[in-house]
């Protein structure tokens, strides 16, 4: 009887072990949604790491948010260390930057200027621009750490304000404010709608990376060839595959495309805000994560290439960089095509794109086309066609890319950093150092695959804390009521009342908002003689067509290498992660996962000329 006994337990010892054993072997798997360069970079992490991953796509090709430029200017590693691991990993071509793009241009009354030419030929308006970058700097050497930009309440009262209303202050000369509007709404949105915390805090991000080392090469086919190298390294895509629901319990995650089911241990929602907002989650978000994702400002962009048997304009712009225009026709790049001939593209952003989100292609494209051709008169003859991207229509996106508006900062700082139970979130409204850029877009997948991983291995992870800040609006109130104190220096001088009022904006009215009526037009294309134009508001980021989809579709769509179809109960395999770039002054090589990344160095007493944002020539790769 007893030696019955002892056999029993020992096959159930054996039985428990060889179930432990199973269980530790298994292959972990994880499901990415969103197509664009933060999810590639997710699941290529995580199946680099041994796991099962099914990435689902809910347009047609992948790529995300990628840019209608037939080839990108693309930093260095100081400026983009992930960017250029993956570039060098997949070995990608690359072309040195020619000097003359290292600076942005200038197209001022449809005559172009470089810097040198600028401070020789208008030289008020380069002093003016030379006394808003050095303000503006001041203003970002007054953030210690990037990561905390809120870090007391004269700081947090910089959230209150909006870039348009600082700019008043400066009192800018007229063709200084439209080239400076146009710069900030290229880069972020309409400067009445950015916090002005926010645009300090991305100027600190970039103080000490210089103009060389932001564009430093080109890359031949843009972010779309990045996304491909990316696409043949995975195993399973599901594209035309909109998610509807997601489902999380103890033992993993469902998520739902009609009524296909995909099974995971877990999920990396990789897909701008407004996508998410139309994803029915169970257990559902918390107040905090719902009203971010209504209340979170995206910059409104619409794209346009225009393409031309030969160049119309100067031979020193043809390969230029960044060319911003006091003419109401947004930021230009100008390049080569592919096939001969010459292209231009447009970017119409912030209120300009707002106000056009009525008019269909053509109609905006000779728009476009006839205050080009008033400037360049060989214009219509050579122009052979067109392509068009409105992000700021797309109901997947909502927007262009996060842009924080007034007060956002205060309530949604770094909110979509950490995981919710079993989901981790990617993309690049996620990065608190870049967002808005194909960088942020990366790191965020980085970084989501490590926490992925993180879970599996126990790691549990504390709710986000706010920044502790004390009577910090009445603090920041009473500061800005300080003659000489740092509100003083911020405006660019006294804080007595005795100083003039700043420039009052002109509303657009009702008629112009109507689109096609003179006012309109002389408006957003003509070149204004006030120094700031605010758009009525006329349409909400949030109040968009429905969103269904992860991120707009490209107008080339970058066609999926591998297609293998995945079993609707079967569980969808994560993948491996790679180290996330630890962002020191934003120059080291990526390191350690971004979770905990390094404090940025403090800047130095002695001011520095400010440094540009770099360029979201990729519309902002989601």
């Amino acid at each position: 009887m007893a030696a019955a006994w002892v056999r029993l337990c020992a096959l159930l010892l054996i039985g428990v072990s060889s179930g432990a054993a199973i269980a530790k072997d298994k292959t972990p798997t994880a499901i990415v949604v969103g197509g664009g360069l933060a999810g590639l970079t997710a699941a290529y992490e995580l199946q680099n790491k041994g796991w099962q991953v099914t990435l689902l796509e809910a347009k047609s090709g992948m790529g995300g948010r990628s840019g209608l430029a037939t080839s990108e200017w693309i930093g260095n590693g100081k400026a983009q260390p992930v960017l250029n691991q993956y570039v060098d990993r997949f070995k990608l071509e690359t072309l040195p930057a020619p000097e003359f793009v290292r600076t942005p241009g200038y197209l001022i009354d449809g005559e172009y200027f470089n810097a040198t030419d600028l401070a020789t030929k208008q030289p008020a308006t380069a002093e003016a621009l030379k006394r808003y970058e050095k303000t503006l700097d001041d203003l970002a050497r007054s953030i210690d750490d990037p990561l905390n930009p809120q870090a007391n309440s004269t700081l947090f009262a910089l959230d209150q304000i909006n870039v348009s209303t600082w700019l008043d202050k400066l009192q800018l000369p007229t063709t200084a404010r439209q080239l400076i509007n146009q710069q900030i709404r290229t880069r972020y949105d309409e400067p009445s709608r950015l916090s002005l915390l926010y645009f300090a805090q991305q100027t600190r991000v970039y103080r000490g990376v210089s103009d060389r080392d932001l564009r430093a090469a080109r890359l031949p086919g843009g972010s779309p060839v990045l996304a491909q190298a990316f696409v043949k390294q995975l195993k399973t895509i599901k594209t035309s595959s909109p998610v509807t629901s997601i489902v999380q319990d103890k033992d993993g995650v469902t998520v739902k495309v009609g009524s296909v089911g995909y099974q995971a241990d877990y999920l990396v929602l990789a897909v701008p805000l407004r996508a998410l907002a139309k994803i029915q989650m169970t257990p559902g978000l918390d107040s905090k994560h719902l009203a971010a994702l209504k209340g979170t400002n995206y910059g409104w962009r619409d794209q346009l290439m225009l393409k031309f048997k030969t160049p119309v304009w100067e031979s020193r712009a043809r390969m230029s960089g960044e060319i911003f225009s006091n003419a109401g026709l947004g930021m230009l790049w100008i390049e080569p095509a592919l096939k001969g001939g010459a292209n231009v593209v447009i970017n119409l952003s912030g209120d300009n794109a707002r106000l056009l989100q009525a008019f269909g292609d053509k109609q905006m494209v000779d728009q476009v086309l006839i205050r080009l051709h008033a400037f360049y008169p060989q214009a219509r003859g050579a122009f052979t066609g067109y392509e068009v991207k409105r992000y700021s229509t797309d109901a997947g996106t909502g927007g262009a890319y996060l842009a924080y508006g007034p007060g956002q900062i205060s309530k949604y700082w770094r909110l979509w950093e950490r995981p919710v139970q079993r989901v981790a979130f990617a993309g690049e409204h996620t990065d608190a150092l870049y967002p808005g850029t194909l960088e942020g877009a990366l790191r965020s997948g980085q970084r989501a695959a490590g926490q992925v991983q993180d879970l599996l291995a126990g790691k549990s992870f504390d709710p986000a804390k706010a920044v502790p800040i004390a009577a910090a609006a009445t603090a920041g109130a009473v500061a800005a009521k300080e003659k000489g104190g740092f509100f003083s220096n911020l405006f660019g001088g006294s804080s007595d009342k005795s100083d003039k009022a700043p420039a009052k904006a002109e509303p657009v009215t009702a008629k112009e908002a109507e689109g096609g009526k003179p006012g309109f037009f002389s408006r957003l294309f003509g070149g204004s003689a006030k120094p700031e134009v605010k758009a009525a508001p006329i349409a909400k980021a949030e109040e968009v067509a429905p969103v269904s989809a992860p991120a707009p579709a490209p107008v080339a769509p970058t066609p999926v290498a591998k297609e293998q179809p995945v079993k609707p109960a079967a569980k969808a395999a994560p993948a491996k992660h790679a180290p996330t770039h630890k962002p020191a002054a934003k120059t080291e090589p990526a390191k350690k996962a971004a979770s905990k990344p390094a404090p940025v160095k403090k800047a130095t007493a002695k001011s520095e000329p400010a440094k540009k944002p770099l360029a979201n020539t990729q519309a902002k790769a989601g």
